[in-house]
């Protein structure tokens, strides 16, 4: 009988024990083995890369500005105005140019450099003196920019102002007007002003008149023509801008300052003046004097200290700037860059006071 009680005591054991679970009671572990997830556990908030990264890594904005180029080389000191930068290549068209002799080197090499910078119009340049270019410019109108070798005359404005033209001056360079003879002549070395007036009037004809110890010869006269700013240059300084002596001893004249040099170079006794370029061109064959012991130099041009220094000019007008941008962009180009070309064709830069008026007439033409 125990057997059976206690075989029944089993079962009912055995059928009581889940009501007893459900109903929580025993030593159940359920709750503490399910692991609450940690809060502190989650990496997703700390994940995410530093944002500061990017700004780091992104290309350097401040190259652009470096690499574009300047439109003007700036001058040492940084004293110079600095122009719009040109392209010959955007504009076309036609560009007449007329006017001094003693330019006309200057103009030509910057008109060559012009087209060689993808200038494809057409550019004339004609040699026929200041005033004869100032004739064209003036009265006919038919040029768009005056070369000369001294500054417009109040007529020749006048002149401007009667067909609507108002000239604007740029100042391109200085020359230092040569005196000049030929290599073969071995006794001039130096003679004042009132050496040249004496001898460019025909005061005295031989050269033995003007130093006792020089050759008892005729002295054969070159200068520039009656057109040329050259010549008018030279009355100016000495002859008290009266003509009529040098006229009254019958030079040789020429508006060719190549045929002036090559005149003087065939004898030792002959005497001429011209621009200093002309000079330099052909320095194996003619001399250069003293004046007044000064030789022309590059600083006595500049300083003024050599008596026949004087300054080259371009001259055009606002009006025609405008209507053709080729002739706008020409003066630009020549204003920026003919300080870096004037020694190689002969002559000598203006002061930087003087460029940077010219520069700022260009400016104020655009207005």
């Amino acid at each position: 009988m125990s057997r059976v009680r206690t075989l029944a005591a089993l079962v009912a054991f055995l059928l009581l024990l889940p009501l007893v679970a459900a109903c929580g009671g025993g030593t159940a572990t359920a709750p503490t083995t399910a692991p609450a997830p940690p809060a502190t556990e989650a990496p997703a908030p700390t994940a995410p890369p530093a944002p500061t990264a990017a700004p780091t890594a992104a290309p350097a904005p401040t190259a652009a500005p470096t690499a574009a180029p300047a439109p003007t080389t700036p001058p040492a000191g940084g004293a110079l105005i600095e122009l719009p930068e040109v392209n010959p290549a955007s504009v076309s068209g036609n560009i007449i140019i007329a006017g001094s002799s003693t330019v006309y080197p200057l103009t030509e090499r910057m008109a060559e450099l012009f087209k060689k910078d993808g200038f494809g119009g057409q550019i004339t340049i004609d040699s026929i003196g200041t005033g004869a270019g100032f004739e064209r410019f003036c009265k006919a109108g038919e040029t768009d920019i005056a070369n000369a070798s001294r500054p417009i005359k109040k007529e020749e404005t006048e002149n401007c102002a009667a067909i609507g033209r108002t000239p604007i001056e740029f100042r391109v360079g200085t020359d230092a007007l040569a005196v000049v003879v030929s290599a073969q002549n071995d006794f001039v070395e130096n003679l004042t002003k009132a050496q040249l007036a004496d001898i460019f009037s025909g005061k005295v004809k031989k050269w033995s008149e003007v130093d006792p110890s020089f050759p008892d010869q005729p002295i054969q006269l070159y200068s520039p023509g009656t057109d040329s700013g050259t010549f008018d240059y030279f009355v100016e300084v000495i002859f008290d801008k009266d003509p009529q002596p040098i006229l009254s001893a019958n030079p040789q004249l020429s508006e060719d300052d190549n045929v002036l040099a090559k005149g003087v170079e065939g004898s030792p006794y002959a005497i001429g003046y011209f621009g200093y370029a002309y000079y330099a061109s052909e320095r194996s064959k003619l001399r250069a004097v003293k004046i007044e012991g000064v030789e022309p130099t590059d600083e006595t041009a500049e300083s003024g200290e050599y008596p026949l220094a004087r300054p080259l000019f371009i001259y055009s007008d606002a009006k025609i700037m405008k209507e053709k941008p080729q002739v706008n962009a020409f003066i630009n180009f020549y204003l920026t860059y003919v300080d870096e070309e004037i020694k190689e064709v002969g002559y000598f830069p203006a002061s930087d006071d003087a460029l940077n008026e010219a520069r700022q007439r260009w400016l104020d033409a655009q207005k």
